[in-house]
């Protein structure tokens, strides 16, 4: 990977953040607790009570997503990175960049 993809990249990378970071924001608001006689709408207690999970489920992954995209960008000068962590061989540069996190190659990641 040259000097010019990895400045794209890391323009990419630190895009993702920030809207990872809002996404986390909402859903920490969607995540709140629900009061008893709370209904959202036309939804009953169950059904918001069903949908915090999901958001408790999405904020889960956000937060590792975030992590993981954190993670990229401070080692994105390493010369270790876009290197497959389970076989060693190079990840494509289309993958890294659909996926700027990936530490494995697809081959590894299935």
């Amino acid at each position: 990977m040259d000097t010019k993809e990895r400045q794209q990249l890391t323009i990419k990378i630190q895009t993702a953040i920030t809207s990872t970071e809002k996404d986390i924001a909402a859903l920490e608001e969607l995540t709140k607790p629900i009061a008893a006689d709370n209904a959202i709408g036309r939804l009953s207690r169950m059904e918001a009570i069903g949908s915090k999970g999901v958001n408790e489920a999405m904020l889960a992954t956000a937060r590792q997503r975030l992590g993981r995209l954190k993670y990229a960008l401070a080692n994105i000068d390493g010369e270790d990175f876009g290197i497959c962590m389970e076989c060693g061989e190079s990840i494509p540069t289309a993958r890294i960049l659909a996926m700027p996190e990936s530490t494995r190659c697809v081959k590894c990641a299935d």
